[in-house]
């Protein structure tokens, strides 16, 4: 979006309006025979945080810097639904992938901010 304004000379500008940018957190499922199931989740960033600040406070709550309990983050469980679940080689870790900034929708009710305070919360095992 882009709209004319007058600077403090009285001349004529063009300012654009950066898109809100939402907060896509990329992750799997990868089973021991390494079948991957991938998944995002889109939250609301109304507060403007950073990508590199965002990932940090999700790296320090991560087990072993990589891995979370989907269903503790309140986030879809990417097991392989076509397969019942066998305790022998499955597992409840889901394995983070990535941030990234996107002016997709989003997929969350929750915020950014609302979804770090949840991951904050999380006791590692």
């Amino acid at each position: 979006m882009a709209f004319k304004s007058t600077d403090f000379k009285g001349h004529f500008v063009t300012c654009f309006k950066v898109p809100d940018m939402n907060i896509k957190f990329c992750y799997l499922y990868r089973d021991a025979a390494n079948y991957k199931n991938f998944n995002e989740a889109v939250f609301l960033n109304p507060a403007v945080m950073g990508r590199e600040e965002i990932e940090k406070a999700i790296r320090k709550n991560l087990i072993d810097g990589q891995w979370f309990v989907s269903r503790k983050w309140n986030l879809t469980d990417m097991h392989f639904k076509e397969f019942e679940y066998d305790s022998e080689i499955d597992h409840d870790w889901h394995e983070f992938e990535a941030i990234e900034e996107t002016s997709e929708d989003a997929t969350e009710e929750n915020s950014i901010e609302d979804f770090l305070l949840l991951v904050n919360k999380t006791k590692l095992p």
